[in-house]
């Protein structure tokens, strides 16, 4: 898979958790570290995402926030 996004992180899915119209995947980044992501029902499906998967996070945003 070739994208332009330069922000790739290479994980492991730790947990998906259903929701209804919305599930969150859970990623194993190493070093203790996870992100989270709330992508659709069919996108879970249609990428058959399981625990244990190899991934790679994509994150492409024009912003970076932090409020404290």
């Amino acid at each position: 898979m070739r994208i332009s996004a330069r922000n790739q992180l290479p994980g492991i899915v730790a947990a998906v958790t259903p929701g209804a119209v919305n599930g969150t995947v859970k990623v194993d980044i190493g070093n203790g570290l996870h992100v989270t992501a709330s992508i659709t029902e069919e996108a879970i499906a249609e990428l058959a995402l399981t625990p244990g998967d190899a991934v790679t996070i994509i994150v492409k945003a024009s912003d970076v926030l932090i409020g404290k």
